[in-house]
């Protein structure tokens, strides 16, 4: 165990809101050894972006963690040439370009009819009307298990998300998780035959053609569901909740001044949907006053490292006109997310400009209240919308001319 002073923290306080604790211990212990998590919190920005790089130390591979133990060894819990060997097949399936020629228009699709689908009076709750199944449905065509409900694609990635997350040991968590990999192990077991006779650009297509072995094309592809789902989905309803409570800062974007990238990004520096990633560490090591022991675990607090004062100005407020590019949303280094180019192109390019085009006068209706909930993934668990008129696709086209 480190050296790092022991700091106790309320579970269900830190679930519903983090950030007053990580700003305490921002300021009072960055690196601290928390009982109730089992773990070594690094909560500083710099120290973070330092140790993540520094794989030889903060290993990813975690042979007992629980996202190897419940979803199998893919290679975000890989380092070095085991990890680059896998990320080089899985990456041309999710690249810059892949995702310019091959999922773009697939993705504007889902987000047309989706928002077509809605009643066009009356309250929404749009986390499961609209963010959830349009994740689901661009997260399907990705992995190629276009074979399974949108529904599903959610349960299950909530499942192994909640599973890996499951610090206390509830067994019934646990459960859950095991029925979401046999699930999506099912979608695969029935995709093969079909990529066989027609080959495809999806993760599940790339990794079989390339030869991978299949309980690293099981691992990847839980991997991608696992993080695919849940944070495209937290981040288009947070950020539609940021900027719908933000009136002024929707009126830069909607007006061209402020990209809607960048108010994404924002969005997901001010709330991260993920907020910490697990690190092993392979050796004894020190940092300032306090030293780690081989196999100790450590958390990367992402959600923290995104609201240090040191390097964001007033962090706690939401503003579209920051400069968020020492965010570490997507992570550093070489886990860097893969998937990074999807998630920006399914949220900035093509959903929250649907949205705020098509959906005429949209506005948050007060009851229920908006819950937002979660630490090491954070996001809104419902988001009541209403809206006058639905305006047609064709109208959206013009009015971006």
């Amino acid at each position: 165990m480190s050296t790092a002073p022991r700091i106790d923290i309320d579970v269900a306080a830190f679930w519903n809101d983090p950030y007053p604790m990580l700003a305490r211990l921002r300021q009072e212990t960055p690196i601290a050894f928390v009982p109730q998590l089992g773990s070594t919190l690094l909560c500083n920005r710099d120290d973070i972006s330092i140790s993540e790089k520094k794989i030889d130390v903060f290993s990813s591979d975690q042979p007992e963690g629980l996202m190897t133990r419940l979803m199998g060894h893919n290679m975000m819990r890989k380092d070095a040439a085991a990890h680059m060997a896998e990320r080089s097949v899985f990456f041309p399936a999710v690249s810059p370009r892949a995702v310019k020629t091959h999922w773009m228009a697939q993705f504007q699709a889902h987000a047309d009819r989706l928002i077509d689908a809605p009643p066009r009076s009356g309250t929404v709750d749009f986390v499961a009307d609209f963010a959830l199944p349009f994740s689901a449905e661009c997260l399907k065509s990705i992995t190629g298990l276009t074979n399974m409900r949108y529904q599903d694609m959610n349960a299950w990635s909530q499942g192994m998300i909640d599973g890996i997350a499951n610090y206390v040991g509830d067994p019934a968590v646990e459960a859950r998780c095991h029925a979401a990999t046999a699930g999506i192990d099912a979608a695969i077991d029935d995709m093969l035959p079909v990529l066989s006779k027609t080959p495809d650009k999806s993760l599940l297509g790339v990794m079989v053609e390339a030869g991978m072995p299949m309980e690293s094309v099981r691992a990847n592809i839980k991997l991608a569901i696992s993080g695919g789902q849940n944070e495209p989905r937290d981040a288009i309803a947070g950020t539609v909740w940021a900027l719908l409570t933000h009136p002024d800062q929707l009126a830069l974007v909607r007006g061209g001044t402020i990209p809607w990238l960048q108010a994404f990004e924002e969005y997901a520096r001010w709330i991260s949907p993920i907020g910490m990633s697990p690190r092993r560490i392979a050796k004894p090591w020190t940092i300032r006053e306090v030293a780690f022991e081989t196999n100790d675990r450590v958390f990367l607090m992402f959600g923290s490292a995104n609201r240090d004062e040191r390097h964001f100005q007033h962090a706690d407020r939401f503003d579209v006109r920051r400069d968020s590019s020492k965010s570490v949303a997507f992570g550093a280094g070489p886990h860097f997310c893969a998937g990074a180019w999807a998630s920006r192109a399914m949220i900035a390019d093509v959903a929250l400009p649907a949205i705020f085009s098509r959906l005429a006068n949209l506005r948050i209706v007060d009851d229920p209240p908006v819950r937002i909930v979660g630490w090491a993934f954070r996001g809104l668990l419902n988001l009541p919308l209403t809206w006058d008129d639905v305006l047609p696709a064709s109208r959206r086209a013009r009015d971006e001319i």
